[in-house]
């Protein structure tokens, strides 16, 4: 494993927030009474892209690459999620350098990404994403 990020806590407000960007404002995400009653996690949840978002933030914690005049997020492969980050939760990216690659200009970097939830076994997700830097 390269590293860990700090940790990171996913409260409403930037659910919400993700909820207004991306116009997903199911109830589980934005209503804190019902998800309260009717979510089978007591609480609302964070969208599954918003803890997705939050990569480049994290990363950046763990790795500092330099000289870099172009960096693109370029995919991420055999993501699966594996439990919802419940509102006011602790996350912190775990990231391992899978492989790097010279594409004539830029550098593709495929970094294995695990999301852990703080006091929980399961991570958010596992994946794989795949960055592209074009150097100075």
């Amino acid at each position: 494993m390269v590293g860990s990020s700090s940790w990171h806590t996913i409260d409403q407000k930037q659910i919400d927030l993700f909820a207004d960007a991306t116009l997903d404002h199911q109830w589980i995400h934005v209503d804190n009474d019902r998800a309260s009653i009717e979510s089978p996690y007591g609480s609302t949840i964070a969208h599954g892209y918003l803890t997705l978002a939050l990569i480049p933030y994290l990363w950046k914690q763990i790795a500092l690459v330099q000289n870099v005049s172009l960096e693109i997020n370029y995919g991420i492969e055999d993501l699966r999620f594996g439990m919802p980050v419940k509102v006011n939760s602790e996350v912190s990216l775990q990231a391992t350098v899978r492989s790097v690659n010279d594409l004539r200009g830029m550098v593709k970097v495929i970094v294995g990404a695990r999301l852990v939830i703080k006091d929980e076994s399961k991570p958010a997700y596992t994946g794989n994403v795949v960055f592209l830097y074009q150097f100075r």
